[in-house]
């Protein structure tokens, strides 16, 4: 079996014989040369080649195109950015309609794309379902999160509260206490997205090379074993995989997001749980569980992973059956009926998660540097943004793009937030992430004192903290 099918049920479901590319085997002269063929890479590439097609854009993958996180994700294509409401929250009322005018039109953006390159991805636009189940505090501090938005000017076009009785009409949970539903997120097959930009960029005249790791980089010039490229610009777009390009795994932490897939569902099933119009849904736990219908109607359902000391990658994505024990324990307090259904995949990816949890996007003018990056495992959407921004920016112009507040505008790499030396970034985010777990099985349990689930909370709320 070709090994890159095994990387994830979306690998495995491509119908194309799942072939490298040529390897770059020259040295090569560029004006822009992209560091990885994943989300970030290849909507840089299509923005920047759609405005400026004289261009030379070289991009450098190590495997092939969809190897990374593009490839291996929970397929959901969000109109926002992680720490969005924190950036906006100083704005004005006028450019903060702006700002989030621009974010919640992320998946139609790419819906025009799309339909205008004839990919076909299972695009389905059916908005989220932001669900508290399971233990009644999810309730509470969903409906704070609401009362935010609403501060923040987010109407219920935007943000919408849904009764048990409305989120049975859309979704049918166990325990369910109520939702938010958003309609500004879209569900995919990550795969064929990423598949479908590489074929589309190729036939633009950009130039992929595959099975091309990339040893060094400086200023002006990138190296594989067997050749390089000089540009004027260079895009590290590798997101989880920034510590294999020095320095900028001092800026972004490589953690884990880890997934199952069930066997195709009968359609009794699907009539009682829902989920009918491609809408994505997760439950609202510290432990950030996150789940979609597929066009083959599969539950695919994941939960947060870990992260390895010193920034270590994870290269074997073979869940151990703990970490499957886990997502199916998760998924059947929701779905009891799903309890002994069959899983037939499980996989996880890098994803980059930027100090102080802010995305970042900057243009080192003076080195020749664009970047986009830390998304936190909202990429999907945000790397589109992300790589309409550079292209903007690459090219000089002020735009709409470039004027949003998670754009860092013209400075160096090293200005960005540093993570803490190890063994600190370690023994911190393990630790927080413990908390997490631990709330949700003091939360998860009805016969818990009141004083430990005041007190597992507390200690949750506290340590999340440090995350912003």
């Amino acid at each position: 079996m070709n090994p890159w099918r095994s990387l994830s049920l979306w690998m495995d479901q491509l119908d194309e014989s799942l072939t490298a590319r040529p390897t770059l085997t020259a040295d090569l002269h560029a004006d822009v040369v992209i560091i990885g063929a994943g989300y970030t890479g290849l909507w840089t590439a299509y923005y920047l080649k759609r405005q400026a097609p004289q261009l030379r854009i070289v991009v450098l993958e190590s495997e092939i195109a969809g190897f990374g996180a593009s490839g291996r994700n929970g397929g959901w294509l969000m109109g926002n950015l992680l720490g969005q409401d924190n950036l906006l929250a100083e704005q004005s009322s006028a450019a903060r309609k702006q700002a989030y005018d621009l974010l919640h039109g992320i998946p139609d953006e790419v819906a025009s794309v799309l339909q205008r390159e004839q990919i076909d991805c299972d695009y389905r636009k059916g908005g989220v379902l932001y669900c508290a189940a399971r233990y009644p505090e999810q309730l509470s501090s969903l409906q704070s999160q609401l009362a935010e938005y609403r501060t923040l000017g987010l109407d219920e076009s935007d943000y919408r509260w849904l009764s048990p009785a409305d989120l049975a009409q859309q979704l049918k949970l166990k325990n369910a206490y109520g939702a938010i539903h958003t309609p500004h997120c879209a569900t995919i097959q990550p795969a064929k997205l990423v598949r479908g930009l590489a074929r589309c960029v190729t036939a633009m005249g950009v130039e992929l090379y595959e099975q091309s790791r990339v040893t060094d980089w400086q200023s002006g010039l990138v190296r594989t074993a067997t050749g390089s490229v000089r540009a004027d610009w260079i895009v590290p777009a590798v997101e989880g995989y920034a510590a294999s390009l020095p320095p900028l795994g001092n800026h972004q932490l490589p953690v884990q997001s880890l997934m199952v897939a069930t066997e195709p569902l009968s359609k009794e099933i699907w009539a009682d749980i829902g989920l009918e119009h491609g809408q994505a849904f997760s439950e609202n736990s510290r432990q950030v569980t996150y789940g979609q219908r597929t066009a083959d109607d599969r539950l695919v359902f994941g939960a947060r992973g870990g992260y390895r000391f010193g920034g270590k990658l994870r290269d074997d994505f073979n869940l151990s059956e703990d970490e499957r024990d886990l997502r199916r324990y998760l998924f059947s307090e929701l779905f009891p009926q799903l309890k002994n259904v069959r899983i037939t995949h499980a996989w996880g990816g890098n994803l980059g998660m930027a100090r102080r949890f802010r995305p970042h996007m900057l243009v080192d003018r003076a080195n020749g540097i664009a970047l986009a990056g830390g998304y936190g495992g909202e990429g999907v959407g945000a790397s589109n943004l992300g790589g309409r921004t550079l292209a903007d920016l690459i090219l000089g112009q002020q735009s709409e793009l470039t004027a949003q507040p998670w754009v860092l505008g013209e400075q160096p790499i090293s200005r960005l937030p540093s993570w803490e030396p190890e063994p600190l970034r370690w023994l911190g985010y393990n630790a927080i992430i413990q908390s997490f777990v631990h709330e949700d099985r003091v939360l998860a349990d009805p016969n818990s004192a009141p004083w430990r689930r005041q007190l597992a909370s507390g200690l949750a709320a506290t340590m999340e903290k440090f995350m912003r």
